[in-house]
């Protein structure tokens, strides 16, 4: 049970990094930083996302870093599960923020993760810096609730999000979201 606990807080603790790298990194140290440039670049292009080798090299550094810092801290055991925690949940935030972008929403959680994160691309980067929670959001004053429908510029629209015949906005996802109009 102990060991569940060293995870899940790695798990939390992913959390927090993910805001932090996020607003430091990717919005306060806008292209001084290679995040900041691979933020940049997914802002401006909505289907950008860095290659996967680059986030591979990432996890590893990072990962080597986390364990061996907390083995100072911790016995090897509950150093390893915190590291596999961050680890496990920082893979669960790629596939939650690619999915954010690559397909439609499913359940509460996929409604609400996409309209808090759209709401970060399309109407205000300096909120909403979480992805997979706004927790760190509300702990640091950057969240905004979502409401009302999100105007996603047409450039940026989400393949999922139109209709192929219409070239409207899918009538399911038409109480959440609209294309901005010129």
């Amino acid at each position: 049970m102990k060991i569940l606990g060293w995870f899940l807080g790695g798990v939390a603790l992913w959390t927090l990094l993910e805001w932090l790298v996020h607003n430091g990194r990717g919005h306060h140290g806008k292209r001084r930083n290679p995040f900041g440039k691979e933020h940049l670049l997914h802002h401006t292009t909505t289907n950008y996302f860095a290659p996967p080798w680059k986030k591979v090299v990432v996890t590893i550094f990072v990962a080597l870093g986390m364990w061996g810092g907390t083995q100072l801290a911790l016995a090897p055991a509950n150093a390893a599960a915190m590291t596999a925690g961050l680890v496990v949940m920082y893979v669960g935030y790629e596939v939650i923020h690619r999915r954010c972008h690559t397909r439609p929403p499913r359940g509460r959680y996929g409604r609400w993760v996409r309209r808090h994160h759209f709401y970060h691309h399309f109407l205000d980067p300096r909120k909403n810096h979480g992805v997979s929670t706004a927790v760190w959001d509300i702990v640091f004053r950057t969240h905004e609730p979502v409401i009302g429908p999100i105007r996603v510029p047409r450039k940026a629209v989400v393949p999922w999000l139109i209709d192929a015949e219409t070239g409207e906005v899918r009538a399911r996802f038409a109480v959440d979201y609209e294309v901005a109009r010129r």
